[in-house]
């Protein structure tokens, strides 16, 4: 079948196309390259925003059976910053990504969302039929972008799949761009600089394989899952001290980051329960976290 992906040159939408194109699909991506650097020739990649209305017209005629939308605003703290920066890409963006399917004549849209919906947790791991609390401008764009989804299922038939993302990690991803914590780890011990934990270290966060992610993605590019949302995590909490441990000895450098205050929205605590997708779609995060972040910190090494 033919695959439109948006965000398609970033961490996880290069790997999608990857995964894509090994199982047999035609991918067509779409990307702005403000934060994504994976270009390659192998698919044909629109540069453009996502929230520009030029890009209805363009995968109108493309005609991509299914649509994954990954392109996003993904920084909880550039979004308190800039609530309509990060508004105009996550919301006015996303709406358009699904109008753009609409008018293609699309089957289904996999929209990319985040664990930060769910805001702070009555306990954990947090099941996938949560309330949603988002305490910042980011997670209430996701927010968003779930209620259009199901919106454009009711309103027009266009089916969807919603996959609620852990803290994705593994190659490709650097402290550059779509920075996670262990990128910003990695790169720190493996150059001599000083790292920093935030807080008492204790807070935690459930990291999922970037691998294990995409093969998410592509379960749910079928008809399993139509209408539903996924947890796609662990349901394993690592604190921040753990995790510098571990990155530490993947980079075989010394394990003493220095602490600093908390961040103000910080979340405390988080881990997902990915349950309801193991049972409705078979998938299983695969990648122990250890042997994850090996994978990572040779790719860091090689770049």
């Amino acid at each position: 079948m033919r695959v439109l992906v948006t965000g398609a040159a970033g961490f996880i939408g290069s790997h999608l196309v990857d995964t894509l194109l090994a199982e047999g699909h035609e991918v067509v991506g779409v990307d702005d390259f403000s934060t994504g650097s994976n270009a390659r020739d192998d698919i044909e990649i629109w540069r453009m925003d996502v929230a520009d209305p030029a890009l209805v017209e363009r995968v109108a005629a493309a005609r991509p059976e299914v649509v994954c939308h990954l392109a996003a605003q993904v920084s909880v703290r550039v979004s308190v910053g800039d609530p309509l920066a990060d508004a105009r890409t996550n919301v006015m963006g996303t709406a358009n990504v699904l109008e753009a399917a609409r008018a293609a004549g699309s089957r289904k849209a996999v929209f990319t969302s985040s664990c930060a919906v769910y805001g702070v947790p009555d306990a954990l791991p947090v099941p996938a039929d949560a309330e949603l609390r988002p305490a910042s401008p980011y997670a209430a764009s996701k927010v968003s972008g779930e209620v259009y989804a199901r919106m454009y299922t009711a309103l027009h038939g266009l089916s969807h799949t919603i996959l609620t993302l852990a803290n994705v990690y593994g190659p490709r991803q650097t402290p550059e761009g779509e920075a996670g914590v262990i990128s910003i780890f990695t790169d720190a011990l493996l150059t001599g600089k000083p790292t920093k934990v935030f807080g008492d270290g204790k807070q935690t966060r459930d990291y999922v394989y970037v691998g294990d992610v995409v093969d998410a993605f592509a379960r749910s590019t079928g008809h399993s899952g139509d209408g539903m949302r996924f947890n796609v995590g662990t349901g394993v909490q690592t604190t921040d001290r753990e995790l510098h441990t571990l990155v530490a000895e993947a980079a075989g450098a010394p394990d003493e980051p220095a602490f600093a205050p908390a961040r103000l929205g910080d979340l405390p605590a988080m881990a997902i329960d990915p349950s309801r997708i193991v049972a409705e779609l078979g998938w299983t995060p695969r990648v122990r976290l250890r042997e994850g972040l090996s994978e990572t910190v040779a790719w860091a090494r090689g770049r």
